[in-house]
């Protein structure tokens, strides 16, 4: 009962001190209250006229242990204070014509889509009377038809028949479902049969309850699952074609990648016709050129693979004919936008610590970086300006504007901005080494919070997931370095082999290597910032990481676990074995081991935790949520009772209601507190005289 009791007794008494006042005003450590209770900007959206910002800002309820989302404008040129429009709505979006928002909100607990006239006395007018939720949702060039996501059975002739069913089904005492195919389960949701599915509707008209379908014959989800949105679909400059990406779904969906470009007649005359057949890669978010003549999309070349590199392909629409743009560009590009004249291409990348944004001639392919310090999350463009979503370590997001070329760049919204003043965060700083194959990598240290000079310093060493990902210039809600320096510790980052942003052979090297070329990394690393930065104290440190990171931290548990003090693990795989046959996502583990289980099995023992249990040595605690169906909770339960069984001193904190990420914001704190007392406790300096009990 301990344990319970003292999760228990921890949550309450954190709950007690995050709810006890909205801010602090007086100078302190940044912690975890902090970062629970910020603003978070996102979502900017230019007028036409280039005046105005819409966004979304979405404020912390902490009592009733979520977030609440409201929609705010700004007039950009004048500098006045943003208005809030909305109180509790998201996806806000401008008719063509800048009189008016578009959004989604709740109406009897079903989403819908609204508008707002933009005036003194303006009000919001609900659009579409669908009975099902409005999940995403695109705006023709001329305003007067509106592309709308809805999650059916695919068999009703209409929304109305999906209600229908799912209130049959909910009435039903009977609580089985057959499955007959996968996916069972995705993400953190179990399925039910529906699909996402592209209708479209008509704004001025009778037509909200009873839209047309588009995607008729797709058996798939327009967006994709789970975390598609609406720049999955678009329509041609005049309105008259839509295009959308989809992955056809069948028995095969679990382990193929295999989305394709499609374009549909507006008026649904015509079924869906796939314009990227001949790639068995991923082809995805369609963007057209303003004259309508060209699509431009973005394209991976490997089956099976959802880390490859997207290119941006342009596809003359009258011959057919495809080209790459920039071929030569080692990046892989996300968030294609293109100008108002057609002849630049913009997109954010990953590019050596940081996430930039790009412009790209749409002619001859000449890149130049417009935006390169920090993380650009969000932007859009105008005829002469960028609005832009930027964050970094010490800043989350804010909107800032600058010129189309980057020039001038603006700070234009301020949120958090008492709550930095008076949380004092710790100084960042990129350092790079030689590491596997004598090759370059990248890692950065954070100072704690109060950093003197001639002092040590504990030291949390974060390992990041993916394992294709990064630990960027860029703030985080989920491992925020600076939640570690606040608490007095040092922070450690490798970019190893198989992060994004330093070519795609560093991406792709990782694949069938999980614990060779990143474990050396991570050792020189280490050893590169012993010898660095003199603050670090290598006798007291731990080690923590979430997926993959988890993974890395069961791994050096056997492999590698001579420096540290203590693990930490959150979602990791375990036992690759089990893994492979547990997990929704199968194409992922074929690609990063060569193959299925049954056929490779050597290749899933190579590298596989489980097998070096017998080398565990140093205390860990393990996270892990209950609705985690990519990394499965048993895989942190099977870890915990290995711990156990050997007599290591651990803990097990377990949620219930989370998936792969902690996102609750009560949930958040007790994570952040768990982990930071467990750190504490093992890098004390006199850590080594305590028992293990």
């Amino acid at each position: 009962m301990k344990p319970l009791f003292f999760a228990l007794a921890l949550a309450l008494a954190t709950t007690t001190a995050v709810s006890a006042e909205v801010e602090n005003h007086t100078p302190h450590p940044f912690n975890i209250r902090d970062l629970v209770m910020m603003d978070r900007v996102g979502d900017p959206q230019l007028s036409p006229d280039g005046r105005q910002a819409l966004y979304t800002v979405r404020a912390t309820d902490y009592a009733a242990n979520k977030g609440v989302t409201s929609i705010y404008l700004l007039d950009i040129d004048k500098g006045t204070q943003p208005v809030k429009l909305v109180d509790k709505g998201g996806s806000p979006r401008w008719a063509p014509d800048g009189s008016a928002i578009y959004y989604v909100a709740a109406k009897d607990g079903v989403a819908q889509l609204w508008r707002r006239e933009l005036g003194k006395s303006s009000s919001s007018v609900q659009v579409t009377h669908a009975p099902l939720d409005v999940d995403a949702y695109e705006l023709s060039p001329d305003g007067t038809k509106a592309l709308l996501s809805f999650a059916v059975f695919t068999d009703c002739a209409d929304l109305a028949c999906t209600k229908e069913r799912l209130d049959g089904h909910e009435a039903n005492k009977a609580t089985g479902t057959v499955y007959d195919k996968l996916f069972v389960r995705h993400w953190d949701t179990w399925a039910d049969g529906r699909r996402a599915q592209l209708f479209i509707t008509d704004l001025n008209g009778d037509e909200g309850a009873h839209p047309l379908l588009l995607s008729r014959g797709i058996d798939g989800d327009v967006p994709s699952k789970p975390f598609g949105g609406d720049d999955e679909f678009s329509f041609s400059p005049d309105g008259k074609t839509v295009y959308f990406g989809a992955r056809i779904a069948g028995k095969s969906e679990p382990w193929s990648t295999n989305f394709d470009v499609y374009s549909v007649p507006a008026d649904g005359s015509a079924a869906p016709q796939n314009l990227t057949a001949e790639n068995l890669a991923w082809d995805a978010f369609p963007v057209s050129s303003p004259d309508g003549k060209t699509l431009y999309y973005l394209a991976m070349k490997e089956p099976g693979s959802e880390a490859d590199r997207f290119a941006i392909k342009a596809l003359d629409l009258a011959s057919g004919q495809k080209r790459e743009v920039a071929a030569n560009w080692d990046r892989s590009p996300s968030g294609l936008k293109i100008s108002d004249d057609g002849k630049t291409l913009y997109a954010t990348a990953d590019d050596n610590g940081q996430h930039a944004l790009f412009a790209i001639d749409a002619a001859s392919g000449k890149v130049s970086m417009v935006v390169g310090n920090g993380s650009i999350s969000a932007f859009t463009l105008g005829k002469s300006r960028l609005l832009l979503e930027r964050d970094d370590l010490k800043r989350p997001a804010d909107l800032y504007v600058a010129d189309l070329r980057g020039k001038g760049l603006k700070q234009v919204t301020h949120y958090n901005a008492s709550r930095l003043k008076n949380a004092q965060t710790g100084d960042a700083e990129l350092f790079t080494f030689k590491g596997w194959n004598n090759e370059t990598v990248q890692g950065y240290v954070v100072k704690p919070v109060g950093y003197k000079s001639g002092k040590k310093y504990p030291v949390a060493f974060i390992i990041h997931g993916g394992p294709q990902g990064a630990m960027n210039n860029g703030w985080s809600y989920r491992w925020n370095p600076q939640t570690y320096a606040g608490q007095g510790f040092a922070v450690v980052t490798i970019n190893f082999h198989g992060s994004t942003g330093y070519g795609q052979a560093f991406t792709d090297s990782i694949s069938g290597d999980w614990g060779g070329k990143p474990l050396d990394d991570l050792k020189l690393g280490w050893k590169a910032a012993l010898g660095k930065y003199s603050y670090l104290d290598g006798d007291r440190a731990c080690a923590l990481g979430a997926s993959y990171g988890g993974y890395m931290v069961y791994w050096i548990a056997g492999v590698w676990n001579e420096p540290w003090k203590c693990l930490v693990d959150h979602d990791g795989v375990f036992d690759a074995r089990a893994m492979y046959y547990s997990t929704e996502e199968l194409w992922f583990e074929e690609k990063e081991n060569g193959g299925t289980e049954y056929d490779s099995p050597q290749n899933y023992e190579k590298f596989n935790p489980v097998n070096h249990v017998k080398d565990w040595r140093v205390p860990m605690l393990v996270v892990h949520g209950g609705k985690d169906f990519r990394i499965p909770d048993t895989q942190g339960l099977g870890a915990f009772t290995a711990l156990q069984r050997r007599g290591i001193p651990s803990q097990f904190l377990h949620f219930p209601d989370e998936n792969h990420w902690v996102l609750k914001p009560q949930n958040s704190v007790q994570w952040h507190e768990t982990v930071n007392a467990w750190l504490k406790q093992w890098t004390a300096k006199d850590a080594g005289k305590k028992s293990a009990k």
